[in-house]
């Protein structure tokens, strides 16, 4: 059985992590480390089996071959440099990192060592999302002309992070707000159908002030290397999310409601009218963390995000930020 260790639990969707590997046959938690002991007891508990570990132990530990890191980001960098140079698969939840110095030096730090990586960018395999990707590389879109793609919950209406998650509305530990945290999804999302990012600028703004000035929602402009506009929100503070795709190009439409209702109309695809759900759709994929864990024990076939790419989202956030401080336009800062 493959065995892994948790390194920080301080993320917001640490237990849901917890329960994918306590409903695996085939991993199981060795060991939990976080810096709060509290916290690191609590879910070795959840974990059953594991216990409350130092650092040096699971890098030592030639048993542990995986480490799952959801520690707050500003500890990513260090906790991600000794797991590559103890040769450990790594999950890391997003961002990687909080911005692009140090997200690009861990992608080059995992890279060098020849590990598995995957982060929480889990939209990719749902089936919409696996099908405009195929549509736009079959050019059924003709040229694209803009992308809109946004993201939203009601976590500050319903302040899910008091007082256990705090920490995710500190810009010191977290690197970003409500925007950054749901936007960089739909970054991702932009980026896997789109390419690389030539400039952004952006908008951000605290609404309901129950984490001080932190930023709650957000809206962006994204011009992409081939010349595609794109624009994007994400935050904290919708009671509803019913439109998070709308993809137009010069022989063909399409949009998401719902999250998961496509509309789909091309000249070159026969059927697609746009006028009803589009349903001829591919298999969605596990979770991106089931992902990982079923790379690392073999499975053929299995697409993860890799490193590079994970840094790039967070080059581009980063840029996203500062446009919206300086009320400018940003190049992301490339590797």
């Amino acid at each position: 059985m493959h065995k892994t260790a948790f390194v920080g639990c301080a993320h917001i969707h640490t237990s849901g992590f917890i329960k994918r590997v306590n409903d695996r046959s085939d991993v199981s938690a060795k060991y939990v480390w976080d810096h709060d002991v509290d916290r690191a007891e609590k879910r070795a508990q959840e974990l059953g089996a594991a216990r409350v570990a130092e650092l040096s132990e699971i890098w030592n530990d030639p048993e542990v071959e995986s480490v799952v890191i959801c520690a707050e980001t500003r500890l990513h960098e260090n906790l991600v440099k000794y797991a590559a140079a103890s040769k450990k698969h790594m999950f890391v939840e997003k961002p990687l990192g909080m911005g692009a110095k140090d997200a690009y030096e861990m992608a080059r730090v995992i890279d060098d060592a020849g590990v598995l990586f995957q982060t929480g960018y889990f939209m990719r395999g749902s089936s919409v999302h696996q099908f405009l990707r195929q549509q736009i590389q079959n050019g059924s879109f003709g040229k694209i002309t803009r992308l809109r793609h946004t993201n939203f919950h009601s976590g500050s209406l319903g302040d899910w992070f008091t007082p256990e998650w705090l920490w995710m509305t500190d810009l010191e530990q977290a690197g970003i707000g409500g925007f950054g945290d749901l936007g960089t999804h739909s970054l991702d999302i932009m980026m896997w159908l789109l390419g690389d990012v030539k400039r952004v600028t952006a908008e951000i703004a605290a609404v309901t002030g129950i984490y001080g000035d932190l930023d709650e929602t957000g809206e962006a402009l994204l011009k992409f290397e081939n010349g595609v506009i794109g624009s994007l929100g994400g935050g904290w503070v919708d009671v509803a999310h019913p439109v998070g795709v709308i993809l137009s190009g010069t022989e063909g439409h399409a949009y998401v409601v719902n999250r998961d209702t496509l509309y789909f109309k091309s000249e070159h695809v026969d059927g697609a009218d746009g006028e009803s759900p589009w349903t001829d759709l591919p298999e969605a994929w596990p979770h991106a963390f089931e992902l990982f864990f079923d790379a690392v024990n073999g499975k053929d076939g299995v697409s993860l995000v890799r490193p590079q790419e994970a840094a790039a989202r967070s080059a581009v956030m980063e840029a996203l930020y500062q446009a919206a401080n300086e009320q400018t336009w940003v190049e992301p800062v490339k590797e």
